[in-house]
């Protein structure tokens, strides 16, 4: 059978033999006993057990993940620790009991690839069979359950770390495995270490999926999960992680895409309170994305998640003027007269409509021409045909080199926008008309040939503004006013 496929129940249903490993002391007499008792018993039997004596089987099951290499093994009880965790989430404070404080509960999870056992598999090249006595290496290469397992390996581990470490009593410095002091002199798998080791294996999945279908939703699942944790927020950022996000916010219709839509939108929320992830945000087409989806989205808790992000970014750099040039005043007018029965939602709909119309308060004309001009988003607002902005602003295209002139000299060679191409030539026009040096400017700065090329365009729109913009280059505007008509 394809290991991908596993379920839980087919798992579940096999007879593990116990009583031979204690045989061969892979386990004790005493963990004999508590799997006799724990193996094939009702759920109501084992929740009762657990809540008699649960971190004496917690020990029993990190244990066998240790010490006992069989795939099949290492699977079922895998299942066993997912099935108590589902069953009740609060389990997963059993693992950090007192009693277990000198139990590395999280390294047979983390096993790397330069983990000691590792090396045993450069043996087989060297055809040396000392200690392949004990090992084959199908037992051997299972010991990496997070990352050298099969998949069902490694979705159960992901979960399970995942729950396991959010459980934790957080502790000042983090260093120790189980949240509680400890008096053992082996040095036990820090909470750095989980994290770590976590954040690379979840980056790993977003770009090369161990699973064609379930990869990625349980890696953004686990993900959203742990990005309360600052090291997490930290790690990931590093890793180059929020680009991986953004392929992922874009309209959904099923109902598992939609889940993934929103646990991907719940990450991006929670790395809006982390700063160098804002950075990476501005830096993306991210909010572009998140405003596309929330304009057509109708599930609710998706509408919530993206609007209390957008409401987080909004103070921040220019954020407020690219919500205003990407239409989202509208769209939240829109959104408030829509029936939503989450109050937080409504509270922060009106919230990020009052942020913003302080925020267009505060921007001068020129300062929402600019952010159109930047963001590539031409449209022929009042701005582009006044004499007036023109008049008053003419010296700031003068700014960072000519640094708004370039970018519309790039949007004629680059964008298939038919919008932008027509009001692209249309502003280089209105340039040299009011600039005193404008015909030289334009032409040094080489847009005379990229103008003409479209004089010749197909659209109607484009070619008229693109002679225009010619004729004010080699005749001055005194000639070539009547193309305005």
């Amino acid at each position: 059978m394809d290991q991908a496929e596993l379920t839980m129940e087919q798992v579940l249903k096999r007879d593990i033999p116990w009583e031979t490993y204690m045989t061969t002391k892979l386990i004790t007499g005493t963990c004999l006993q508590l799997l006799r008792r724990y193996d094939n018993r009702s759920e109501s039997y084992r929740a009762a057990l657990l809540d008699d004596d649960g971190p004496a089987y917690v020990r029993v099951f990190i244990n066998i993940l240790r010490d006992i290499f069989k795939e099949e093994t290492v699977e079922y009880v895998l299942a066993l620790i997912d099935e108590l965790l589902t069953a009740n989430p609060k389990h997963a404070t059993l693992f950090h009991d007192k009693s277990l404080a000198d139990e590395d509960i999280y390294e047979p999870f983390l096993r790397h690839r330069n983990h000691p056992f590792l090396m045993l598999l450069k043996l087989e090249k060297t055809k040396s069979n000392f200690l392949w006595l004990h090992f084959t290496y199908d037992e051997i290469k299972h010991i990496l359950l997070l990352w050298k397992g099969n998949w069902f390996i490694q979705e159960k581990s992901c979960k399970i770390l995942a729950v396991v470490v959010s459980a934790r009593t957080k502790s000042k410095d983090g260093m120790i495995a189980n949240g509680e002091e400890s008096c053992s002199k082996n040095k036990l798998t820090t909470i750095d270490d989980v994290l770590n080791g976590l954040v690379e294996w979840l980056c790993a999945q977003l770009k090369k999926r161990s699973h064609p279908t379930h990869g990625i939703p349980t890696a953004i699942s686990c993900l959203a999960t742990l990005l309360k944790e600052p090291i997490v927020r930290s790690s990931f950022v590093k890793a180059d992680g929020v680009k991986l996000l953004i392929p992922l916010i874009s309209p959904a219709s099923t109902q598992q895409s939609i889940q993934l839509l929103y646990e991907t939108c719940l990450s991006i929320w929670l790395l809006s309170y982390y700063e160098p992830a804002v950075e990476c945000i501005a830096t993306s087409r991210t909010l572009a994305r998140l405003v596309e989806v929330v304009k057509g989205s109708t599930k609710e808790k998706v509408v919530r998640v993206i609007i209390l992000t957008l409401k987080n970014l909004l103070s921040k750099g220019t954020f407020g003027a690219q919500m205003v040039d990407l239409g989202l005043p509208q769209i939240v007018q829109s959104l408030k007269v829509q029936a939503w029965s989450d109050e937080d939602l409504l509270e922060a709909l009106n919230q990020l409509e009052e942020g913003m119309k302080d925020n267009i308060k505060k921007l001068s004309s020129f300062d929402k021409y600019k952010q159109e001009i930047l963001l590539g988003h031409l449209d022929w607002s009042p701005m582009h045909k006044d004499p007036i902005f023109w008049r008053e602003n003419i010296s700031n295209f003068e700014d960072n080199d000519f640094q708004i002139l370039r970018v519309l000299i790039t949007i004629l060679e680059t964008s298939s926008d038919l919008k932008a191409l027509a009001v692209a030539c249309y502003d280089l026009s209105q340039f040299i008309h009011y600039h005193p040096a404008g015909r030289i400017i334009v032409t040094d700065l080489k847009a005379k040939e990229r103008v003409m090329k479209l004089m010749n365009h197909e659209n109607v729109e484009v070619t008229k503004n693109a002679l225009l913009c010619i004729q004010r280059l080699f005749l001055g505007a005194k000639y070539a006013s009547f193309l305005q008509a």
